[in-house]
């Protein structure tokens, strides 16, 4: 069981954290200036299949219940799988339900697990600082999404916050390979709309469920990089901008109580208050329930 007091600490450490994030930020380096081309193009193109998933001709209610499941899956195999449960074991699961839940997170197409793991642990290490991948200091749009369309360095430090997953089989295949997850998904959601003869046939199922699902998936995942470091309450006194945001918590399952989730990383709980719905949480309890959890760390707001 984890607790702690909102009180500053007033360490030398968090001394120096506090002002490396209120500092100014100097220019990004000359090799991290140019966009890359080959994430920015595959933004661009997701971004206008979305819009396109969204005219009449492709509308069904069919579409409307693959993208909420789908939308469901993903969100929660990020925050449960990728996030608490990799990222910061905060609870342990056995192997075969980490596995499914990691391929849930995957199907987010946030690059690969090992990645996606990697710059996690990494940003917790150096939150709103200027090496901070998606420092919140440079700016709500940089922090949001830009980051990524540009050189990331944390990733050359790959294998040092992500040493543990490099050793298995299945991280490394799923790294590697992740974007082919949506072919089989892709082919199976086509047959269905056609052979059901669902409106918009196979095309709107694809639209719906695939781009137009990963676009929302990754504007709320951004909102947590973005809006929770610019929007809302601190109930800790953390060394960084790090904030609770209660519309961010809804559309990402909890993961917008995000000041409860700096101040105790390896919290499997993050909405600590009884007005802060963690949903996330919740799956966790279930879980719980049914005997397939154990070693579950939980943080309590002291109030």
């Amino acid at each position: 069981m984890v607790t702690t007091s909102p009180a500053d600490t007033g360490s030398q450490r968090e001394l120096r954290m506090r002002a490396a994030v209120m500092a100014p930020r100097a220019p990004l380096p000359r090799r991290q200036r140019r966009l890359k081309g080959g994430t920015t193009s595959f933004m661009v193109v997701m971004h206008v299949l979305a819009t396109v998933a969204l005219l009449p001709r492709f509308w069904s209610w069919q579409g409307l219940a693959a993208f909420a499941v789908l939308y469901w899956m993903t969100v929660l195999g990020v925050t449960l799988g990728l996030h608490r449960l990799v990222a910061h074991r905060s609870f342990e699961v056995p192997s075969w339900l980490e596995k499914i839940l990691v391929v849930m997170g995957t199907l987010a197409c946030q690059s690969g697990p090992i990645e996606w793991i990697a710059l996690h642990r990494h940003h917790h290490r150096f939150s709103d600082q200027p090496n901070d991948h998606h420092d919140a200091g440079r700016g709500l749009w940089w922090s949001h999404s830009e980051w990524m369309l540009h050189e990331i360095p944390a990733l050359e430090h790959k294998e040092r916050y992500a040493g543990d997953l490099l050793s298995s089989p299945f991280y490394v295949w799923l790294d590697r390979w992740f974007l082919l997850l949506q072919i089989p998904l892709g082919l199976a959601l086509y047959w269905y709309g056609n052979a059901a003869g669902v409106h918009g046939g196979g095309l709107g199922l694809v639209l719906w469920a695939i781009p137009l699902r990963l676009v929302v998936v990754y504007h709320v995942t951004w909102l947590v990089n973005s809006a929770t470091h610019a929007f809302g309450y601190r109930n800790f006194n953390c060394p960084d901008l790090s904030r609770n945001c209660w519309w961010v918590a809804v559309l990402s399952f909890g993961e917008g109580w995000h000041n409860n989730h700096h101040a105790h990383p390896a919290s499997a709980r993050h909405g600590l208050r009884w007005f802060e719905v963690d949903i996330t949480w919740l799956h966790i309890r279930l879980l719980q329930k049914l005997g397939l959890t154990r070693r579950v760390r939980q943080a309590r707001y002291p109030g």
